[in-house]
């Protein structure tokens, strides 16, 4: 059974953006762009509740970011569509934390108080889920109508398909500078992402106990690709943004990533680096269009 709490969520129905979950069941309560209204529902429209809302706690509900076109694109793509890959990658094992790589999309919508992203590896097989929680009425109405959600603290989950959360990344409130807490599945910290500056081309430090054991280094000032470095200045992996089509840039605040990795590195330096593609925008960035 779904342990989600009453709120919010997007409509499994998909007739509407979003419908209110009770902490048990669906309700016929409905919103659309900040209008309530209601819309019946039953087991027709969405089959057992708390068996959908498993579904959902899964990230399997897909939209356009899971079509088999649009990761291709990413994929075999040039410039900013995609990464130009010319076949597939040997390796990996099924999983955000063996697979080479992985294309991290963020569900469109034209009203976002929840980020959520779906994550799949190069052959299109959905591995994982990224969703916001934790997110207070509050919070979600300062996103509503003001950017000043981004110095407040924001928590993501990341699940497998079958809902088991993996890794568990949380951006404390900040003033000026981001700094990133990546914890395990039981809440474990295994290490930090820290943003060094503030001026030019965007740099983090990737931590562990005190020690470097890595960097993040934006290749531009507006911060579409990266470079994840080890402790020697090797280049051990690169996120890449691919753009999301004209329609999605213009109205909505969907952000899509491919994630490369030449050579797995250990732990923790390998949960780091996955932690990081799946948070670049919503923990490391929170804000509309830019980075920082």
């Amino acid at each position: 059974m779904s342990e989600h709490p009453a709120d919010w969520y997007p409509d499994p129905t998909q007739r509407h953006e979003l419908r209110y979950w009770d902490g048990t069941a669906w309700t016929d309560h409905v919103s659309n762009q900040g209008v309530a209204g209601h819309d019946l529902v039953s087991t027709t429209d969405v089959g057992p509740a708390t068996t959908r809302m498993d579904r959902l706690d899964a990230g399997l509900t897909l939209g356009d970011e899971g079509k088999s076109e649009t990761i291709n694109t990413q994929l075999t793509g040039t410039g900013r569509k995609g990464i130009g890959l010319t076949g597939p990658v040997a390796g990996g094992g099924g999983g955000i934390l063996t697979e080479p790589i992985l294309i991290v999309n963020q569900k469109a919508k034209l009203i976002e108080l929840n980020n959520q992203y779906s994550v799949f590896d190069q052959h299109g097989n959905q591995v994982a889920a990224v969703n916001q929680v934790g997110q207070s009425a509050t919070k979600k109405v300062l996103r509503l109508v003001s950017s000043f959600d981004q110095f407040m603290t924001h928590q993501l989950q990341v699940t497998d398909p079958s809902g088991r959360v993996l890794l568990q990344i949380t951006r404390p409130r900040k003033v000026i500078k981001s700094t990133v807490i990546v914890s395990d599945g039981d809440g474990r910290e295994l290490g930090r992402v820290v943003q060094q500056n503030m001026i030019g081309k965007i740099n983090f430090g990737l931590e562990s106990d005190g020690h470097q054991l890595g960097a993040i280094k934006a290749e531009n000032w507006r911060a579409w690709n990266f470079r994840i470095e080890d402790t020697a200045g090797n280049e051990i992996a690169r996120i890449t943004k691919t753009w999301e089509g004209l329609a999605k840039t213009m109205f909505t605040t969907a952000d899509n990533y491919v994630l490369q990795i030449q050579a797995r590195p250990s732990e923790p330096l390998n949960s780091l680096v996955v932690a990081s593609a799946l948070s670049i925008d919503t923990a490391l960035k929170q804000d509309s269009r830019g980075f920082g």
